[in-house]
């Protein structure tokens, strides 16, 4: 105690914590020993390579995504916004409302709960309605359930090229071979996605219509149409990830996709996670017909159902009247720090390398000069202390470049400046020679 400073209260519970962990043995009459440790005896688990034979899919890249960066790092390569920015004051008020309501506990309907489920349906539009939704543990999972949904093992699955890399995994993983379609600031090319669907047999397109991640494209009105049309003619169905329906910096992005679609051509989903907070794992899949009886075997099979305080909270924050208030110091914030971003990498790395400011989204997405790889920066970039993420991953197929995706909603503007003179400083650029070189 008098060492650390502290009471008996807090020696007794380390105490407690070190017996707990077998460091020390407690023996009543005698005293307190430190316990004999023995090393575990190594196991040889070599045998397992064998029985589960050839890995079908790797992860890699999706982790190294997500992971927590370590401490003192400047990480560029963030899918969500810090805590600085996330919503949770908010959502610690909605968890307290939360777990004072009667059978928050108690089992839920494996679509999820129905208000949570009307409040989605709501923010659609056009007639969709609590029984069209199902509620999913995050947007990867809904990715996923709709993959395996909606495509058998070993069929081909379009995909905008660059796109997500969680999509691309799950893809994957579901046993599906990803196809990918050119697109440019428009969106997805809707004639050359017509001709991939004949060409290739398949009967489901990943698509995100409204801020593409790492792109940041938006599907234009005249695709919109030609889009649907295409998805009509083959029989096919889109998957219409709208992850970033809240991030809309410049004005509201474009109505959903879905809204449009009468004949159910398309499977929708939106996730609550990036706006509120990383361990708000809370989505939803709308569709309607057949699609949807699969969709609800699916996600039964999986979890029965979500557990109700994560879904109650959900409803508590997204029904609050801070709910509309967070989310415009949140776009007010992340419009600032894009604006910023912006003018430093064209200001270190010329205007050509980001063609695309987007008009909302999280991400830019850098043009590298063809003689820079983007994998040997991004690990150049790790050992001084910034996370940048390589463009090479978030292809389906061949990369057609060199790219870097980097968050403008991760740090302020002084740190985003700071990662944007380590890039500059690891790749030298002479404009009058046009001669690149990477250090």
């Amino acid at each position: 105690m008098s060492r650390h400073g502290v009471g008996p209260v807090t020696v007794q519970r380390a105490f407690d914590r070190l017996a707990g962990e077998g460091v020390i043995d407690a023996q009543p009459g005698r005293g307190t020993f430190v316990a004999p440790r023995e090393a575990p005896a190594a196991g040889d688990f070599a045998w397992q390579s064998g029985a589960l034979g050839a890995g079908r899919v790797s992860a890699d890249a999706l982790g190294e995504l997500v992971s927590v960066p370590p401490v003192g790092t400047l990480a560029l390569s963030a899918g969500y916004p810090p805590p600085e920015l996330q919503a949770l004051p908010q959502l610690a008020a909605a968890m307290q409302r939360a777990l004072r309501r009667p059978g928050v506990w108690d089992r839920l309907p494996p679509a999820g709960l129905e208000p949570l489920r009307a409040w989605f349906a709501s923010e659609i539009g056009g007639g969709f309605a609590a029984n069209d939704i199902i509620i999913c543990a995050g947007g990867q999972s809904a990715i996923g359930t709709a993959f395996r949904a909606l495509a058998e093992p070993g069929a081909a699955i379009l995909m905008e090229s660059p796109t997500y890399i969680g999509a691309i995994t799950a893809a994957r993983a579901a046993g599906l071979k990803p196809v990918p379609v050119p697109g440019d600031a428009e969106g997805v090319d809707p004639d050359l996605l017509g001709a991939a669907l004949a060409r290739s047999g398949a009967r489901v397109v990943y698509c995100q219509p409204a801020f593409a991640n790492p792109s940041g494209a938006v599907l234009s009105a005249p695709r919109r149409a030609a889009l649907l049309e295409r998805l009509a003619s083959a029989g096919a169905f889109l998957v219409e990830d709208d992850w970033a329906r809240d991030f809309g910096l410049d004005g509201p992005p474009p109505a959903p996709l879905i809204r449009a679609d009468r004949d159910g051509h398309i499977v929708y989903i939106r996730s609550l996670t990036k706006s509120a907070a990383p361990g708000l794992r809370i989505a939803a899949i709308a569709a309607r017909g057949a699609a949807m009886q699969r969709l609800r075997s699916i996600r039964t099979i999986d979890d029965l159902f979500l557990a109700g305080p994560m879904q109650e909270a959900a409803l508590q924050l997204v029904t609050a009247p801070a709910w509309p208030r967070h989310l415009r110091r949140l776009r007010s914030a992340l419009r600032a720090r894009r604006d910023h971003l912006a003018a430093s990498l064209r200001r270190q790395f010329g205007a050509a390398s980001l063609p695309l400011v987007p008009a909302g989204g999280l991400h830019l997405w850098l043009h590298l000069p063809p003689a820079v790889s983007d994998r040997d920066l991004a690990a150049s970039a790790r050992a001084a202390g910034l996370l940048v993420s390589p463009g090479r991953p978030w292809f389906p197929a061949e990369p057609t470049g060199s790219f870097l995706r980097l968050s403008f909603a991760a740090a302020p503007p002084d740190a985003l400046d700071r990662g944007v003179t380590i890039l500059a400083g690891l790749v030298g650029f002479d404009r009058q020679a046009e001669q690149t070189v990477f250090t």
